[in-house]
């Protein structure tokens, strides 16, 4: 973003008067306030130096403006341009840091129509580009989430569905085994009462029929008393046989009301563990960009030193502890603080060193044999399962696994650009 600061004439500021700047020497890299410029510009040293107004200096972005045509370390300005290292350089700087460079080259020749290059136009196509893509993939992303909400309130709605349905299906079962067992209640009870009802008709007969005995043996005369002796001999016999054959059919069963839930129904709560299961399927993308350049290796500057040039040095050993001699390394990854982590396919496992090359613990083991494995961001490591068709991120800070994704075939290998 370009600055809006207010600028003031860098001559004057360094005598303690803050007067407002005009123009902005790109050699001489300070601001003049009006009176100040007239003099640099008469300069021999200096007239020809290119100047901007502050307006125009202004308008370019903070990070360009803090680039500086002068060595930070050396304080001079930069001359050359070292191919090896991509680099600006000034004169002490190849007698400090670039003994040993050999692709030294003048700055000036680097710069050269650098505005007006074949390179500048293509960046501005690129940038074009890239921000139409980004567009683009902006825009399709929200489609996927409009996509992706309509998809989670239509999974509500079928698991809302099913859950009334099976509801409404219990319902009917309960009401069903309600009605059977009020039916069977009522005949049992009906049969039972109906049986008190004839035996408390008894019952009071044979009160009725104590209380005139009582009354007889009292009062009645010897006929009297052998003829009623005779009628209630006879009606006692009666009901005491009715007392045993009640006995010794069915009418004293004990008839109990038991209930037995079905087994299948039982089964819901010990069998099914949950409602259902939801899945990411994944599948490839519909989004079509514009394609980038194959040229965009291009660069403005020469090409750095090629592989040949390239000299390796030995840096760290990690030091296996005894009982790990046997393993199987797939992979090694530095993360950004410098410890290292280590898939052994062996014993299916992530081991974590120290970035001065000691065992520290080890992270997580899996079930699946792991092919690869990547850093991919933060504390998140990436470790491809070969046949189980999976990635998975492990969090190496917590020892655990975080996410997986699902593919249709192997995962031998994985990579991450961020």
């Amino acid at each position: 973003m370009a600055s809006s600061v207010k600028q003031f004439c860098t001559i004057c500021y360094d005598d303690g008067i803050s007067n407002s700047a005009v123009t902005w020497c790109t050699e001489c890299e300070i601001f003049f306030c009006e009176p100040c410029q007239k003099p640099h510009g008469k300069s021999r040293l200096s007239k020809n130096h290119k100047t901007m107004s502050v307006e125009n200096y202004q308008k370019i972005p903070t990070f360009i403006q803090e680039i500086s045509s002068q060595c930070k370390d050396h304080s001079k300005k930069f001359e050359l341009y070292c191919s090896y290292h991509a680099c600006p350089c000034c004169v002490q700087c190849t007698t400090d840091k670039h003994q040993k460079c050999h692709d030294m080259k003048p700055l000036s020749d680097i710069l050269k129509q650098v505005k007006s290059s074949a390179s500048v136009q293509l960046l501005k196509t690129d940038l074009k580009d890239v921000k139409e893509n980004l567009d683009t993939a902006i825009k399709y992303l929200k489609t996927r989430i409009s996509t992706i909400n309509n998809q989670k309130k239509k999974a509500i709605e079928e698991i809302q569905k099913t859950r009334k349905s099976i509801a409404d299906y219990l319902n009917k079962l309960e009401q069903t085994i309600l009605d059977d067992l009020e039916f069977k209640h009522s005949k049992l009870k009906l049969r039972m009462t109906t049986l008190v009802g004839q035996m408390e008709q008894r019952a009071s007969k044979m009160k009725q029929i104590r209380s005139e005995f009582t009354e007889m043996t009292k009062h009645a005369t010897e006929l009297q008393m052998y003829i009623g002796l005779r009628e209630i001999e006879k009606t006692t016999s009666q009901t005491a046989k009715y007392i045993e054959d009640l006995e010794s059919g069915d009418s004293f069963y004990e008839n109990n009301l038991e209930v037995k839930i079905s087994s299948a129904l039982r089964s819901i709560s010990q069998d099914a563990k949950s409602f259902g299961d939801i899945k990411i399927n994944t599948t490839s993308s519909t989004l079509q960009i514009k394609t980038g350049r194959k040229d965009q290796a291009q660069h403005l500057v020469p090409k750095g030193p090629g592989i040949d040039l390239i000299k390796p040095s030995f840096s760290k050993k990690l030091i296996i502890p005894e009982n790990m001699r046997f393993l199987d390394i797939y992979a090694t990854i530095i993360l950004p603080d410098s410890k290292f982590v280590i898939l052994d396919y062996n014993k299916k496992q992530l081991l974590m060193f120290s970035n001065d090359g000691i065992f520290i613990r080890q992270i997580v083991t899996f079930t699946d044999d792991p092919f690869d494995a990547c850093f991919v961001k933060n504390n998140t490591v990436a470790v491809a399962l070969g046949e189980a068709n999976q990635t998975v991120f492990v969090d190496v800070e917590k020892n655990t696994i975080i996410e997986r994704i699902e593919f249709p075939h192997k995962c031998d290998g994985v990579a991450s650009d961020g």
